[in-house]
């Protein structure tokens, strides 16, 4: 293998494409057909894992307690272990995919060599394993290890590419804003098989139907990803290889500043997000009274507002900047967030369009999953088209090194949450049992779930941003 290999590109030996035309070492020089391949391919990248977490965020958490018959603390511990050591195997690939050296460059190679295993590892979670409840909770805890392990091994060095790829802000956020157009109608795709497939909770064969279908999208995406990037990655700017480097990260990562306030914005409003969509299908038949079969189809609305959000903002960016476009992004979420803690629950007795008031009561609640999915979109643009700039502050450019230590933080906080969500519903009385009759407080902790928290959340995550350098979120 050649030295050059290991340098980055500027430093590197001029390459050719395929066709024979010199190589670009920035994608804001492609134009044409290969710009909108690297566009759309990028845009591939994260539809598969983008659906399974959708699905994760949404359906696991029913599952285990539904359908596997978990008692939700349990339920909530298993999904705390499985992102607790998804956080701790972040630092490791980042640092390897730094290291790698190939032809294909660093971040190909795991990308592409994970794909397939990916798409079996989270089909595997949801199955339905045979016996007692401690049984189950280990094998679900050795599954998700393992998928979350593969998750990481395409997930983390794909990120790090949209840094590398070109040092054009206008482009990164494009770059970004395909990426999560991908992962957001395919969560549109994930709630519409949910739809189809989960019409009652508590089947657990509907859910491994489920988990195969989201196992083949999965793997997919991510192979049609590494082919459409594979011509600009394999050219692109490289992390140097130098000895210390690491070492020195782990010193600089505490006195980059830009990099400490986009972390900070990124697990606040994520942990807003993940609590969401972990309450959202119990909020819906429990506390709003909806039947389960339209549970499942009401959250599309959020996920359509989220992608129209999307685009939105990243006009709001192009023209105003990234920070008017969070600002506005998430009173919308804050609004919607509060309007969920009075909704007035439809009558169950009748039909949810049965009555003029049974219709406006769900009126009113898609309206407020609109104004959350339309602001929570910025959950999702934000800090990732922020990040480069941290990562230009760095004279090494270790892309794959910052990568991983905000998504490692963004884990254990959402970890952390999510177990505590468990324990929440336990301590208020909350039974995932069908038709059980919850008490007042599991159903105060729902909308608390749902409204208060989730707030309270996104507004710390502005305040993290108070001092960012208006210059630099200028477009």
């Amino acid at each position: 293998m050649a030295a050059d290999a290991l340098l980055p590109l500027s430093l590197a030996s001029p390459e050719t494409h395929p066709a024979g035309t010199a190589a670009v070492s920035d994608a804001d020089d492609l134009r044409g057909a290969s710009r909108l391949r690297l566009i759309g391919a990028y845009g591939l990248g994260d539809a598969g894992t983008g659906m399974a977490a959708s699905l994760i965020g949404f359906y696991l958490f029913v599952f285990y307690t539904a359908a596997a018959g978990l008692p939700p603390w349990m339920a909530g511990l298993v999904l705390m272990l499985a992102r607790l050591w998804d956080a701790i195997n972040d630092p490791l690939v980042g640092w390897l995919s730094d290291k790698t050296r190939t032809p294909w460059g660093p971040r190909l190679p795991w990308l592409l060599g994970c794909a397939v295993p990916l798409g079996a590892a989270m089909a595997a979670m949801w199955w339905l394993p045979p016996g007692g409840t401690w049984t189950r909770f280990v094998i679900f805890v050795a599954i998700a290890v393992v998928a979350n392990t593969l998750y990481t091994g395409v997930n983390l060095p794909y990120a790090a590419l949209a840094a590398e790829l070109t040092t054009s802000v206008s482009l990164r956020t494009r770059l970004n804003t395909a990426r999560f157009t991908g992962s957001i109608i395919a969560s549109l795709v994930g709630l519409v098989l949910g739809g189809l497939l989960l019409r009652d909770h508590h089947d657990a064969a509907s859910y491994g139907r489920l988990g195969l279908i989201s196992g083949v999208i999965v793997s997919a995406s991510a192979l049609l990803c590494g082919w459409g990037i594979a011509p600009a990655a394999r050219t692109c700017q490289r992390p140097q290889s130098e000895a210390g480097t690491t070492r020195r990260l782990l010193q600089r990562v505490g006195g980059n500043g830009r990099f400490l306030r986009v972390l900070g914005l990124y697990l606040l409003l994520w942990c807003a997000l993940q609590i969401m969509q972990t309450a959202a299908l119990i909020f819906l038949p429990v506390v709003m009274r909806l039947p389960e079969g339209w549970s499942n189809w009401i959250l599309l609305p959020f996920q359509v507002s989220t992608l129209l959000g999307l685009w939105l903002w990243n006009s709001v960016c192009h023209h105003q900047g990234r920070l008017p476009a969070l600002r506005r992004g998430t009173a919308l979420w804050i609004g919607g967030c509060l309007a969920a803690m009075v909704l007035v629950p439809l009558d169950p007795a009748i039909a949810p369009l049965g009555s003029w008031s049974n219709g406006l009561r769900l009126l009113a609640l898609v309206v407020a999953i609109v104004a959350v999915g339309v602001g929570a979109s910025t959950a999702y643009l934000i800090p990732w088209s922020l990040l480069p700039d941290a990562i230009d502050a760095d004279p090494e450019k270790p892309a794959g090194q910052f990568s991983a230590w905000m998504v490692l933080a963004q884990k254990i906080c959402i970890s952390l949450a999510l177990f505590l969500f468990g324990n929440l519903m336990s301590l208020s009385g909350y039974q995932a049992t069908r038709g059980a009759l919850q008490p007042d407080s599991a159903l105060l902790a729902i909308r608390l779930c749902m409204g208060l928290l989730p707030a309270v959340l996104v507004v710390l995550g502005l305040v993290v941003m108070r001092r960012w350098p208006a210059a630099a979120a200028r477009p």
